[in-house]
């Protein structure tokens, strides 16, 4: 029969047992260079809205749709905006209309009065000259007075003053107006052209297409609601706008790499997708409340964007995936 071992002894191989197990049970519940990361898939959507508020007429499109560029997604009441247009351009033509007038002469039926007046004045201005010299040479014989001499020039002058004046009205109705009236209404012209072309702007604002090929992730507003200005009606998902995001501790951040390839997995999804850094944030997302150490850097996690490769964008937004790093990465 065996001697009992001492208490000691005893006491020691199993304290040593019991480190042994504290040892496996860290080393399984270490972290290893390829462990999965946690993320998910993200959307980075276009949010449409009108610039003015108004009254929601017409919602084109529903959740889920497929739209092509340019297509109609909504329209706001545009009644006031539709008035504002036509009175503009009714100031715009009217504008138009007085600067080409200022650039003509006057109309033919004008111009052919002021030469039946001008033929007038010179018929006077011929009686006028006649009788001055007949009664002229009854003056030097005696037979007339001097005074009556005096209304003949008198006479004579005011009719070939008529004549003067008609020739200068018959120049200037044959001529444009001023250049500095030209440039006065060409102004106004541009201007109320500038007023039609901004009402027919506030106009179009409140119709908006769709700014790219999309899908319709969310409609805000339903047909007959009011609409604040600036607030999304409807959010879309172009192509190309999905992302993963997961989070990279502090002693893996130097294999994240923008350019570099990672792995990806969910449920359900094929094997083989795949994802390319974009971007990785140059903060740390959780900082502990202690003085850095090697003890306590390793709680540090920075965010890191990755778009998906080929299978990968068939993504969901919100999905949870598993990222892990490629074995080898390119340079």
């Amino acid at each position: 029969m065996k001697p009992p071992r001492p208490a000691t002894q005893t006491h020691g191989r199993h304290r040593a047992a019991a480190l042994v197990g504290l040892v496996l049970a860290a080393a399984c519940n270490a972290p290893t260079e390829d462990a999965a990361l946690s993320g998910y898939a993200e959307a980075e959507l276009v949010y449409v809205a009108p610039t003015a508020a108004g009254l929601l007429q017409t919602l084109a499109v529903q959740r889920g749709d497929s739209v092509k560029r340019g297509q109609l997604l909504f329209a706001l009441d545009a009644d006031a905006e539709g008035l504002t247009r036509q009175a503009a351009q009714a100031r715009s033509e009217r504008a138009t209309a007085q600067e080409r007038n200022l650039r003509k002469g006057r109309r033919p039926a004008e111009l052919q009065a002021i030469e039946a007046q001008l033929a007038q004045a010179d018929a006077a201005l011929a009686a006028s000259t006649s009788a001055l010299k007949r009664n002229q040479q009854l003056v030097e014989q005696g037979y007339q007075s001097s005074l009556r001499l005096e209304e003949l020039v008198a006479a004579r002058d005011r009719d070939a003053a008529r004549a003067r004046e008609l020739m200068a009205a018959r120049r200037l109705a044959r001529e444009a107006a001023r250049a500095d009236e030209i440039a006065a209404a060409a102004a106004e012209t541009r201007g109320s052209q500038a007023d039609v072309a901004l009402s027919a702007w506030r106009e179009g604002q409140k119709r908006r297409e769709s700014p790219a090929d999309a899908q319709v992730f969310d409609v805000m507003y339903r047909a007959g609601e009011w609409v604040n200005a600036g607030a999304p009606v409807v959010a879309l998902l172009p192509a190309g706008a999905l992302k993963v995001r997961f989070f990279v501790p502090e002693p893996a951040l130097a294999r994240a790499a923008v350019g570099s390839e990672v792995g990806l997995s969910c449920d359900g999804c094929a094997a083989g997708l795949r994802a390319r850094i974009r971007w990785v944030s140059p903060q740390a997302e959780y900082t502990p409340p202690v003085i850095y150490s090697n003890a306590s850097r390793s709680k540090l996690v920075f965010a890191v964007e990755a778009m998906p490769l080929d299978g990968a964008t068939t993504l969901k937004p919100g999905q949870p995936v598993d990222v892990r790093f490629a074995t080898a990465n390119p340079p």
